[in-house]
């Protein structure tokens, strides 16, 4: 099945972004500004990873308690401690995977299925690959059309020459939130798509310098803005419509802020404990 819009057509057409930017940029710079970001950046990279990756299990569907993904060492008993497990690995997976981004985004993708889907009891040869014409997805909580195998091998090789290109000199936001939405609606492996798409959403906000530091995790926002908004947004992405996908756009940049402003948070708290 074909979804029968290429909102990668659709970038040229866009209003309203800029004011999304520069929203991010602000508060990620509010951030960065912060005194405790001199001396305790490490601290503050570590809780973002943290949180990010609750985020992220939470919209696929295992969503713990902070204090219980903190507290956990084995996530292997059931299906949701797979999720959680999956995302927490991700997140410390992606580090090592940025430089070789914007040369083999391709093959970063499929590391990231591959680490994502690990113990999760998925056939080897079902792991680490694009599907192929026939195979079936499990990602429950994405209920959208589903691109046939060749539609997503064409759109996937559109997204790479995007991220090499540097997103076309796009903002970092913009190319973050192209390479989340295009990973959902095409859902390329198997299973544990969205995790992947929030990891590489992640991974542009850091190799593009907007968020070095990883400080400023996404998910967190995605999360708490609720599965509800992120269908919806993700549906107008989906449309390939300029309007829809400048409201995707618009999300994830809410997303960011709201990431941004749980990091502010962490240094605020660490702050008045060393006071």
């Amino acid at each position: 099945m074909s979804t029968n819009a290429d909102p990668l057509a659709a970038l040229g057409a866009l209003t309203g972004v800029p004011e999304a930017v520069d929203s991010v940029r602000k508060a990620v710079d509010r951030v960065y500004g912060h005194r405790v970001m001199r001396r305790r950046s490490n601290e503050i990279t570590a809780e973002a990873a943290l949180r990010g990756a609750r985020g992220s299990a939470a919209l696929s569907g295992a969503d713990w308690a902070l204090e219980e993904v903190r507290r956990r060492t084995d996530f292997s008993v059931d299906d949701e401690s797979r999720v959680v497990g999956g995302a927490l690995r991700l997140t410390a997976e992606a580090g090592q995977l940025l430089s070789i981004w914007r040369q083999s985004p391709l093959r970063v993708l499929a590391r990231l299925h591959l680490v994502a889907a690990g113990g999760a009891g998925i056939a080897d040869e079902l792991v680490g690959r694009p599907r192929l014409a026939g195979e079936t997805v499990d990602e429950p909580l994405i209920e959208l059309p589903l691109p046939g195998a060749d539609e997503v091998a064409g759109r996937l090789e559109g997204l790479s020459q995007l991220i090499i290109a540097g997103g076309a000199a796009a903002p970092a936001l913009v190319t973050a939130a192209v390479v989340h939405g295009e990973l959902l609606a095409l859902r390329p492996f198997g299973s544990h798509n969205g995790l992947v798409a929030r990891t590489a959403e992640r991974i542009v906000l850091i190799n593009s310098g907007l968020d070095p530091k990883s400080v400023c995790p996404p998910e967190v926002g995605h999360a708490e803005l609720g599965r509800a908004a992120y269908a919806g947004a993700l549906e107008g992405y989906v449309s390939g419509t300029p309007e829809g996908v400048a409201a995707w756009i618009a999300h994830c940049g809410r997303a960011a802020e709201l990431g941004a402003r749980e990091s502010t948070a962490v240094c605020e708290a660490l702050q008045r404990g060393a006071a």
